[in-house]
C-alpha cells in the first residue's frame, strides 16, 4: 500500500523546497509525490522543476500548468492525477512529520471502512517556530479531539461540531481515494473547499479516524490564502453563500443541529467582528462596514444564490511513474533505502 502526496504548488519558494523535503525525509518509503504548480502560469518563480531535476528522485513527478487554473480547480487537478488508495493534498508550505507515512499506513490497516484520516498539526510561523496564534486556540475548544488513542467519528455528531468552527488541518487530512474522487472539489469555494468535501462525505455515510498527536506541521503566515482573503472580506462573503447551501443540505438529510450551527456559523461571525478595528485604524472602512453587516446580518437563502457552473481546463496529462519502481513501496531500484539519500541542502 502506498500514500500519494499531492501538492497544489504556486511557484518556487523555500517554503514549498522544506515540504518536499519532509515528504523525502519519512521513516517509511512507501509515498509517492506528485507536484501540480499553477505559479509558472501566473509568472511566478518557475524554477521549482531545475531544482527537483537536481534531485533526480523518480518518486517525484512534477507539472507545470499551461494555464492557471486557480485554487480550487488546481486542488481538483491532484485529485484527478491521484492514483493510490491514500491520497494527501500537501499545503506548499506546510510539512509532514517524519513518521506519518508509517502512522497513516498502519491506521488505514486498523480502520479498513474509513473514508479519510485526520492526523492534526502542531502550528509553525513562517520560520518554522511554534507558535499558538488565537484562531488555534479556538480550533482546540471547539474540537473533537481523541486523547488516549484513535478515535472513529462521524455522521451529524461531526457535522454539527465542524460547522460550529471548522477544526481540520486540510494538509493533515489523508483521503480513501475512492471517497476524494466521488465527492472532489465544488467550483466556486477557494477557503471553504475542505469543509465542504467534509461535509458531502459525512451526508454520504463516510467516517473519519483522529488521531491523537500531530502528523503534519501546519504553517501559520500572512502570505496564506486565508490571511489574505480574510483581510479584503472576500473570505467572509465566501463562507456565507458556504453556510447557506449548507444549511439546506444539513435540513434535507435530517440533520437539525447540523443545520443550526451552519445557520449560526459562529466562529465566521467572530472571525469577522475581530477583523474590524483593524481595517477601521487602516483606514478601510468599506471593508470594515461591509465585514460588520456580514457578521450581524441573517443568511440568504439557498435558492437565492446563483449557481456556480465550472469552467472546462485545458486537456493535460501527467508522465507515468517509472516502471520499474516497486508498486508496493514506491521503492526506487537505483536508489539506497535511505529516505534523506540526495536531499539538497536546506
Amino acid at each position: 500500500m502506498l500514500i500519494d502526496v499531492m501538492v497544489p504548488a504556486f511557484g518556487d519558494d523555500a517554503l514549498v523546497r522544506h515540504a518536499i523535503i519532509s515528504v523525502r525525509e519519512q521513516s517509511d518509503p512507501r509515498w509517492r509525490l506528485t507536484i501540480i504548480d499553477d505559479g509558472p502560469a501566473a509568472g511566478r518563480d518557475a524554477g521549482l522543476r531545475q531544482w527537483l531535476d537536481l534531485i533526480d528522485d523518480r518518486r517525484i513527478r512534477y507539472h507545470a500548468n499551461d494555464e492557471c487554473q486557480g485554487i480550487n480547480r488546481n486542488f481538483q487537478r491532484c485529485v484527478d492525477a491521484s492514483e493510490a488508495d491514500l491520497v494527501v493534498l500537501l499545503g506548499a508550505d506546510d510539512r509532514l512529520l517524519p513518521d506519518f507515512v508509517s502512522r497513516v499506513l498502519t491506521m488505514s490497516r486498523r480502520y479498513p471502512d474509513a473514508a479519510f484520516f485526520h492526523t492534526g498539526a502542531r502550528i509553525v510561523d513562517s520560520e518554522g517556530s511554534r507558535v499558538d496564534p488565537l484562531v488555534d486556540k479556538v480550533k482546540r475548544i471547539t474540537s473533537i479531539r481523541a486523547t488516549t488513542g484513535p478515535r472513529e467519528v462521524g455522521g451529524e455528531q461531526l457535522a454539527t461540531s465542524l460547522l460550529r468552527g471548522n477544526w481540520m488541518y486540510f494538509p493533515s487530512v489523508v483521503f480513501r481515494r475512492r471517497w476524494l474522487v466521488e465527492h472532489g472539489f465544488r467550483p466556486g469555494y477557494d477557503v471553504v473547499q475542505d469543509l465542504d468535501l467534509y461535509l458531502r462525505i459525512l451526508l454520504a455515510g463516510g467516517r473519519v479516524v483522529l488521531f491523537d498527536r500531530p502528523g503534519i506541521e501546519y504553517r501559520r503566515h500572512a502570505a496564506s490564502v486565508s490571511s489574505a482573503a480574510a483581510d479584503d472580506g472576500s473570505r467572509f462573503d465566501e463562507e456565507r453563500r458556504f453556510f447557506s447551501r449548507a444549511v439546506a443540505d444539513m435540513t434535507e438529510a435530517g440533520w437539525p443541529k447540523a443545520a443550526a450551527a451552519a445557520r449560526r456559523h459562529l466562529t465566521s461571525r467572530l472571525h469577522a467582528l475581530q477583523k474590524i478595528p483593524g481595517l477601521a485604524l487602516a483606514g478601510n472602512r468599506d471593508t470594515a462596514r461591509t465585514m460588520l453587516s456580514n457578521a450581524l446580518s441573517p443568511l440568504r437563502p439557498a435558492s437565492a444564490l446563483p449557481e456556480v457552473v465550472a469552467v472546462p481546463s485545458e486537456t493535460w496529462t501527467l508522465p507515468p511513474w517509472p516502471a520499474d519502481l516497486d508498486e508496493s513501496t514506491g521503492a526506487d531500484p537505483r536508489r539506497p533505502s535511505h529516505p534523506n539519500h540526495g536531499a539538497p541542502a536546506r
